[in-house]
């Protein structure tokens, strides 16, 4: 009887689950209860699924109100009238226009006014569906009202938005923090009433008893409400269920273009290739896939045709389907992939591709598939209210000093010594930390459907301006809405842009056909350049972790390329199978130590565990689970359903199957604690591969054109590495490296010949209108041949024409900065203020006869530092001390096991907590050769001797070799201190320079 409930998904408003909603409805006697969320949907389905289990019939709604206004209540009386609610909704969503104050007219919905705001409208006439809300504070004021004798159209409409006294405190500062004002300057008509609280059901009816004809009134409007949708075991898929004209026109287009492309892909197809294309041929159509490989086949196809380059992955790699009709690169007979892991006849839900676009191009692929899809929408993630965001926000709400948060958002606090009101931040803090905070777009996720996106949700419109709905892909999975992943990434752009600058930049060449992977697959020079870990720039293969592993496996061909990708994530490195697959890799009598069975199962990778197919062959033949049971052991181990009970049942069974085949308990543990400890985190194999294919790709770009290649990497983000670091290594390979310059520089950097001019887009403090207006000139008009003719064809305020002169764009006059800062104030100041149009005549500039100026080359690092963030001359050079060494990194093995003092500039440094719960930091650096050493900090010394930020350390420590990469074990590190800036008498520091902006330098910063 409850027609008004809501939950945390009234986002800054509600204070509990939907869960909690059904077991606070079962625990008062309900049989039937309606969710009414404020302006939202997002627990919808999940409490349509969830309810049954409470012994309670659903159904939904939704509480329109502007701000925190009542408007009125929805409640659908079926799906239709769930997707009228939605679409009115989003309608008003989507155009950020208010809701009317009266609804409009729906076929398939009840529409129930609350008491006070029919007072307010003075509405006297109502449709057949539509009805006043009484709560229980209403029943005073009702025997003294217009509508005392609208006896038909009274229904009982008690809010549930509290639980006790606790939840309504928590709902003030939910509400201050929406607001964002001090909770003692809440408006009370931006709260919810305390007394909005769910009765038992007898003492409800007996609060209305004296009411004629409400307690029937709202039985007979609810009986006549029904919604359903099926999930689990049940669900049918709901995505677009035929891509052409029927089923069967589909499936004849979908073996023609397996036809049309076999040959291009299997040139000598023989019987183990025909074999396997028409058993996946089979299951595809059994299991109704045949739209979804059309629809993924029809995005690569536009992609193609636009020259976007993509990479397909995800378990759909292991299709052979999917590799000869092109939507992947990887060939699932050569890799040996796993079938049962792309599909299985148990497995409801449709493989995974995740398709990744050049981050540049995926905007237009997106734009694509709306305009072809009519029912197209993203999906939603939840962000949550996180421990420091949330205390952050109640000490605002509570008033306290900025130094007191930050205090308890940092931890750093005395609970013995707190007053009051800090604890109780951290009390309501706990309470608040996980609800949903807003609604945010998934980061790949769109859903393509038979019917209207509306039928299942309402949508926002977020600043990506496509529809979004307002649920996640757990549930929408559980519905049979399964998600298509369109993913944008910086490693294609790279190789896009790389190979498009060196057609510009050597136009002698031949074209670079990229596709020829099973040419760089054998290339001895790419494979050198994994095993000695040299692929800076080169995507998902360098960064420290996955340098020193590849140099541990000693990695020189695709296969073990393959391997890594996995072996690298956490769960295989912490299960501590990683340490053990490269001991087998490397010593082969180490092999026999593997179980029998498991180095059966999984030879290639010597009875390790190292992909997600690998969960499902001991599942299947180790521990005789089907393959469905398998999928289930799979899916759970990632953490969506670990707590679902289909998750445990198959534990059980994995345990009673395995002791029936005779194991041992001890065997049975330790396989069972490889699958719970990596299940999660490993990739599928043809994921690996698909990353692998990327970077065989990205290493010819970098050994054949190394300098046009990292020019791409600068100009696309870079990578897992500062922008610095890559200018550090375009010089480590032949590139001369130039300040910006007004004759040469572009927004982005360029090259010419070995030549690269960093982008004015480095220079933070320029203007893009100034830098548009530079570009624009020169283009039409020519070069700059002095300040005069810059000054002359350029509108520039001295301002931004010193930060030109300070970074040395003017360098090509041969006069000396002091002297071009000199002439620029003068000229300026005589010219007085100009129009932005250009000059008909240009004015008679007066030369001045100035002193003789000296700058060098301290003085211009000390301008980059500031301008750029980073100097272009060597680091080292700057040092003011004496270097007491002369190791190097090379060095390094000479040394193992005893002590040594190297000095590096750091290039990467990040915290690590250890199983202890302590911190512990893993650095590299890079010596005066340019080579790189890595050194761990471990919890004795992470604090005493901290990483101050970027510069030249001195670091002394043990050496320490794991299968032939060597690396320090910190013993102490000293900051060296820079050479005097000669135009200031204050000692240098580099936290002066660097304004450490992006991720990567914040981490370096730490």
């Amino acid at each position: 009887m409850y027609l008004n409930c809501h939950t945390y998904y009234s986002l800054r408003f509600g204070t509990f689950s939907e869960l909690d909603l059904l077991q606070l409805g079962k625990d008062c006697g309900l049989k039937e209860l309606v969710l009414t969320d404020i302006n939202n949907t997002s627990a919808s389905l999940n409490f349509i699924r969830k309810a049954p289990e409470f012994g309670i019939r659903p159904m939904v709604g939704i509480d329109f109100r502007n701000g925190a206004k009542q408007l009125y209540l929805g409640i659908a009386k079926n799906n239709d009238g769930f997707r009228e609610l939605n679409s009115f909704l989003s309608i008003h969503s989507h155009q950020s226009k208010p809701l009317p104050e009266v609804a409009p007219e729906f076929d398939n919905v009840f529409i129930i006014y609350p008491f006070e705001q029919l007072m307010l409208l003075q509405k006297t006439t109502f449709r057949t569906y539509e009805y006043i809300g009484i709560s229980i504070e209403n029943l005073r004021r009702l025997p003294f009202s217009p509508y005392r004798e609208a006896f038909e159209k009274w229904v009982v409409q008690q809010p549930v938005t509290f639980r006790n006294k606790r939840d309504f405190n928590a709902h003030r500062l939910l509400r201050a923090i929406d607001n964002n004002t001090l909770l003692s300057k809440l408006q009370t008509t931006e709260e919810g009433r305390p007394s909005e609280r769910m009765l038992p059901l007898e003492e409800l009816s007996n609060t209305y008893a004296h009411i004629p004809g409400i307690w029937e009134n709202t039985r007979r409007l609810l009986s006549q409400c029904s919604i359903d949708f099926q999930f689990g075991a049940k669900r049918v898929s709901q995505n677009l269920q035929v891509f052409g004209k029927s089923k069967e026109s589909d499936f004849n287009t979908l073996k023609n273009l397996c036809q049309e492309g076999l040959p291009s892909r299997y040139p000598d197809a023989n019987n183990q290739v025909r074999a396997r294309l028409q058993r996946e041929l089979k299951v595809i159509q059994e299991m109704d896939f045949v739209s979804y490989f059309l629809i993924n086949h029809d995005i690569i196809t536009y992609a193609k045709n636009k020259g976007y380059f993509h990479v397909g992955r995800g378990s759909g790699a292991n299709s052979i389907v999917a590799y000869i009709i092109g939507i992947t690169d990887v060939d699932p007979i050569e890799l040996d992939l796993y079938f049962e892991r792309f599909i299985n006849p148990f497995r409801a839900s449709p493989p995974d591709f995740d398709i990744d676009f050049s981050w540049k191009d995926r905007d237009d692929i997106t734009d694509y598939i709306f305009k072809k899809h009519p029912n197209a929408a993203l999906l939603a993630t939840y962000n949550t209210f996180k421990y420091r965001a949330t205390v952050r926000e109640l000490g605002k709400v509570f008033g306290l000093p900025k130094s007191d948060i930050d205090q308890l958002s940092d931890g750093s606090f005395n609970r013995s010594k707190m007053e009051e009101i800090h604890r109780l931040v951290l009390k309501y803090g706990s309470l608040i930390q996980g609800m949903p905070n807003h609604l945010s777009v998934h980061s790949a996720g769109i859903l393509i459907l038979e019917r209207p996106i509306h039928f299942y949700s309402a949508t926002d419109l977020p600043p990506k301006g496509f529809p979004t709905v307002q649920f996640d892909m757990i549930i929408a999975e559980d519905a049979g809405i399964f998600k298509f992943d369109i993913l944008g990434q910086r490693g294609l752009a790279k190789i896009k842009e790389a190979i498009e600058i060196v057609k510009e930049n050597r136009p002698d060449l031949p074209e670079i056909d990229i596709s020829q992977i099973e040419k760089f697959k054998k290339d001895d020079n790419l494979n050198n350049l994994l095993a000695q870990g040299k692929a800076i720039g080169v995507y998902y293969v360098e960064s420290p972790a996955m340098r020193g592993l590849m140099k541990k496996l000693k990695v020189r061909d695709y296969l073990s390329l393959v391997a890594a990708s996995s072996v690298i994530r956490p769960g295989v490195s912490s299960s501590g199978m990683k340490t053990e697959f490269i001991r087998r890799h490397r010593e082969p009598e180490r092999r026999k130590e593997a179980h029998p069975i498991l180095a059966q199962i999984m030879p290639e990778t010597y009875g390790v565990m190292v992909y997600q197919e690998d969960v499902l062959k001991v599942a299947h033949e180790f521990a005789g689970l089907d393959l469905g049971e398998a999928d289930v052991l799979r899916r759970g181990m990632s953490g969506k359903f670990r707590s679902r009970e289909e998750f445990q049942a198959v534990e059980l069974k994995f345990r009673s199957n395995c002791l029936e085949r005779g194991y041992s308990e001890e065997i049975i543990n330790e396989v069972w604690e490889q699958i719970s400890s990596f299940a999660g985190y490993a990739f599928a194999k043809g994921h690996s591969a698909s990353y692998a294919v990327e970077s065989y790709q990205s290493l010819y770009l970098k050994h054949y054109f190394p300098l046009e290649f990292m020019v791409a990497v600068l100009n696309n983000g870079g990578g897992f590495y500062s922008s610095e670091h890559y200018i550090h290594e375009a010089r480590m390979c032949g590139g001369i490296i130039h300040a910006p310059c007004i004759n040469h520089s572009e927004h982005a950097n360029c090259i010419k010949g070995k030549n690269i001019y960093l982008g004015f887009g480095y220079l933070k403090n320029l203007e893009t209108l100034l830098v548009q207006r530079l570009l624009t000139e020169r283009q039409l008009y020519g070069r700059f041949e002095s300040l005069d003719d810059f000054v002359d064809r350029v509108t520039v305020s001295l301002e931004q024409l010193t930060i030109l002169v300070r970074i040395g764009a003017f360098r090509f006059t041969g006069k000396s900065k002091p002297e071009l800062l000199w002439e620029a104030a003068f000229k300026l100041n005589a010219l007085g203020k100009r129009s932005a149009h250009p000059q008909l005549f240009r004015p008679d500039h007066r030369k001045f006869v100035l002193p003789s100026f000296d700058q060098g080359w301290l003085e211009d690092a000390y301008d980059e530092m500031e301008l750029l963030g980073f100097p272009l001359c060597d680091y080292f050079d700057l040092i003011s001390e004496k270097l007491l060494s002369k190791a190097l990194a090379k060095d390094m093995g000479g040394f193992s096991g005893k002590e040594m003092l190297l000095y590096g500039n750091v290039v990467n440094t990040r915290f690590h907590t250890t199983s202890q719960g302590k911190r512990m930091r893993l650095s590299t650096f890079i010596d005066q050769e340019g080579d790189y050493f890595d050194a761990v900090h471990f919890p004795s010394v992470v604090e005493k001797y901290q990483i101050l930020g970027r510069g030249i350390y001195a670091c002394y420590g043990k050496i320490t070799e794991e299968f032939g990469h060597f690396s320090m074990d910190v013993i102490w590190t000293k900051k060296l201190h820079l050479k005097p800036d000669p135009r200031s008498s204050d000692e240098p520091k580099y936290e002066d320079f660097f304004k450490l902006k992006s991720a990567k330098r914040k981490e370096i910063k730490s």
